[in-house]
């Protein structure tokens, strides 16, 4: 793997980590005040690990995990951004991708971007 792609599976380990204590810290303290905001963060938590995974193992298989999820997470991101700005009343309490990301400097919205780049970029290199 080169060293945008060790980077790159770096920042996507990090936001996995933060998403993931973000998610268990409000599920356990108060999901009842705005579950599905919560529940987004879990997800999120979830799509970045998988996300982490996919692009650190060799394969056909994983790589295809790998497109999936990443083009997930920019879907989420977009999605969820924009309601967010639009229909505020949606997510009383922030998530991960609300404001496209803007709680983790917008990391979450160029990340996508990047991470789908680089698997163009590698087509047919990791196999």
């Amino acid at each position: 793997m080169s060293g945008v792609g060790r980077v790159l599976v770096a920042i996507y380990g990090i936001l996995a980590l933060a998403a993931t204590g973000r998610s268990v810290t409000q599920i356990i303290g108060k999901f009842d005040q705005a579950p599905l905001a919560y529940t987004l963060s879990a997800l999120a938590a979830v799509v970045y690990i998988l996300a982490t995974v996919a692009l650190i193992v060799p394969g056909t298989t994983w790589r295809r995990v790998a497109w999936i999820t990443i083009g997930f997470e920019m879907v989420g991101v977009i999605v969820i951004g924009l309601l967010s700005i639009f229909d505020p009343a949606l997510f009383p309490h922030d998530t991960v991708w609300s404001h496209f990301g803007s709680g983790y400097g917008y990391v979450p919205l160029v990340l996508p971007a990047l991470g789908l780049f680089w698997l163009a970029k590698q087509k047919g290199k990791r196999a």
